[in-house]
């Protein structure tokens, strides 16, 4: 599962007000190279959470975006390569995605988030 995924998604448990981030476990993380597309990172740049994806970045081993950004950052080849490595080539393989609102698990495997909820959460 991309990071970028991991920004789109939310517990909806029912009950749940916060169920965004999730917050992430890892037990495997994969890095796969994905083609470099200046265009498409600048207009998800304004699509993303920043403050999530810094956190789940660093939490799968990467620290190297800054705590913040703003769309000056885009003109540097730099920043942009950072945000493409952490958005699209890390890949949480096996793990879970857990609500920061219940402590409910979502497990990940083989990079599938599986987000079911069960009878009583719905």
């Amino acid at each position: 599962m991309r990071l970028l995924t991991h920004n789109m998604l939310s517990s909806n448990i029912k009950g749940v007000a916060n169920g965004f981030p999730l917050k992430i476990e890892v037990v495997k993380v994969v890095e796969k190279e994905v083609d470099f597309n200046i265009d498409f990172l600048k207009n998800m740049f304004h699509k993303v959470e920043w403050k999530a994806l810094v956190e789940a970045s660093t939490t799968m081993g990467y620290a190297e975006l800054p705590e913040n950004a703003d769309a000056t950052m885009l003109d540097s080849d730099d920043f942009l390569h950072k945000f493409h490595h952490a958005l699209l080539e890390l890949h949480l393989e096996e793990g879970a995605l857990v609500c920061p609102q219940t402590g409910r698990k979502f497990p990940v495997q083989k990079g599938i988030p599986n987000m079911l909820l069960h009878e009583d959460e719905v």
